[in-house]
């Protein structure tokens, strides 16, 4: 099998295609904007949602689930919500359908069937979800309550690409409620930690963490925290956001309680999420073209072990062999498979395994029996060490680590090396026509030289860092003093 994989630095989209494609990833589908995710993928997003709502529950958070339909009139009665996603909503005009008596074996809507009142596909939750906390609120001791989904979403999306912007996606979305100001930034915060952990320790991604712009929040926010990842095109993914709403959904559905000396106060309120634009993230963090390369945490396959039999007479120790290895493995937890395909040639099922970037591979054949050992194959740098079979498992076990390790030591390199702080206008459009990653810079703090700044150059502020200090620093665009430095990228 040949490698389909166009490289990287010929054209950078079509190498994401062509990986998504030919790793078994994903496909797009009959419905514009739509995709299937196949198993493979869908085993990659099953591993990375089992981590983080174990993170979300070691946190006190729960899981529910609500409707995939918006009554309209909820949909609007936040107006800051309504008005950042009414250009994206799918809506339910009609619930039935009828044959038409012209063509035969086509259906058309029953204009009897129109509805009431027209129901929005949820693009995000609070409409529904606020609605239905007004009727769990009464007192504080109802609070705080700390509400998590697995859902699907539909944004109807003009342009889109497979698992980054699709018209519907899959995610995680968190709804919490709180009796203070105080606990509802802190759950905000907390959340934007725990993916920022995810991310880095799982994803073996590095991520900056900061705040947003006003204009680049979170419609029906006051406050956005992110956490924003460098792809290895020099371009930014923002890979999660957490939102302080303050008491706005809790006043636009009147959702009070009693404190404790009975007067009422309106809630306070958070939402946060993540989607499988992660999956996006990961293949274009690691990546190569070779194909897909996966941190051992989040690959459905972790080792694959190749059993090659050219002789009858060998068959038996190798088999033998193979499975005592897998036997082990698998007991230590190792997410480990036998590729023992037959009518497959070795050739085919070394690409299959780098292209879907499995971890590890050990091929186990006449000579390895003989030398009493074998090659195990490292996907990530393409190297190999060599084990007797008395100590392999206990290396191929050490390595989880030890590639999990490298692997956000890569990262962090990159992202070093690809992190620019400028002080002059030039300089700082000379990077962003080279796509050089992130490029911290002085802003004046308004949105008019926000907005200048991405018209002219395309950038925009993908975040503004904790803890960064802007004294004594000029805007790059104005001249002004800097209100923060913040972090400038074109973006996915």
């Amino acid at each position: 099998m040949g490698n389909k994989i166009t490289a990287r630095k010929e054209d950078y989209s079509k190498w994401y295609n062509d990986i998504v494609s030919e790793a078994g990833l994903a496909e797009s589908s009959d419905v514009r904007g739509c995709m299937v995710i196949k198993p493979y993928g869908f085993s990659i997003w099953e591993l990375m949602k089992s981590q983080l709502d174990k993170m979300f529950k070691e946190t006190g958070h729960e899981n529910a689930y609500f409707p995939l339909f918006v009554p309209k009139s909820l949909f609007e009665a936040e107006e800051k919500n309504a008005e950042g996603f009414a250009k994206e909503c799918a809506i339910v005009t009609h619930y039935r359908l009828k044959n038409d008596p012209d063509k035969k074996g086509k259906l058309i809507i029953d204009p009897d069937s129109k509805l009431e009142e027209e129901l929005i596909v949820r693009p995000t939750s609070e409409a529904i979800i606020w609605k239905t906390y007004k009727n769990w609120i009464q007192s504080y001791r109802d609070l705080p309550i700390l509400i998590n989904q697995w859902a699907n979403v539909v944004r109807w999306e003009m342009r889109t690409r497979l698992f980054l912007r699709t018209a519907e996606f899959l995610w995680q979305e968190g709804h919490t409620a709180h009796a203070t100001k105080e606990e509802a930034l802190n759950e905000t915060k907390l959340i934007n930690d725990i993916y920022a952990e995810f991310a880095e320790k799982y994803m073996a991604m590095p991520v900056v963490k900061g705040y947003k712009s006003e204009s680049e929040r979170f419609a029906g926010a006051e406050e956005t925290l992110c956490i924003e990842a460098l792809m290895q095109d020099g371009k930014a993914l923002q890979a999660g956001t957490s939102h302080f709403l303050g008491q706005n959904f809790a006043k636009a559905f009147d959702v009070k309680f009693a404190d404790k000396s009975g007067k009422l106060e309106y809630v306070w309120a958070t939402s946060w999420g993540v989607s499988t634009r992660l999956m996006g993230a990961l293949i274009m963090s690691h990546s190569d073209d070779n194909g897909l390369v996966l941190p051992p945490f989040l690959a459905p396959t972790q080792v694959i072990l190749i059993p090659v039999i050219k002789a009858k007479e060998s068959s038996d120790q190798i088999v033998e062999r193979t499975n005592e290895i897998h036997s082990k493995l698998k007991d230590l937890g190792v997410r480990v498979k036998i590729d023992d395909r037959e009518n497959i040639s070795l050739g085919f099922k070394l690409n299959d395994s780098e292209v879907k970037g499995i971890p590890m591979r050990i091929v186990i054949g006449l000579k390895e029996i003989e030398n009493n050992s074998a090659d195990i194959f490292y996907r990530h740098d393409m190297s190999k060490i060599n084990s007797s079979f008395d100590k392999i498992v206990d290396k191929i076990f050490d390595s989880i680590e030890l590639i999990q390790d490298n692997m956000i030591k890569l990262s962090n390199e990159r992202l070093k090396s690809n992190t620019h702080e400028v002080d002059s206008y030039d300089d700082f459009k000379n990077l962003i026509e080279s796509q050089s990653g992130f490029v911290i810079a002085g802003w004046d703090g308004t949105k008019e030289t926000e907005e200048a700044i991405k018209n002219e150059t395309k950038a925009t502020i993908r975040c503004i860092p904790e803890n960064i200090d802007s004294k004594g620093v000029t805007c790059i665009y104005s001249g002004k003093p800097a209100a923060h430095k913040v972090i400038f990228s074109k973006s996915y």
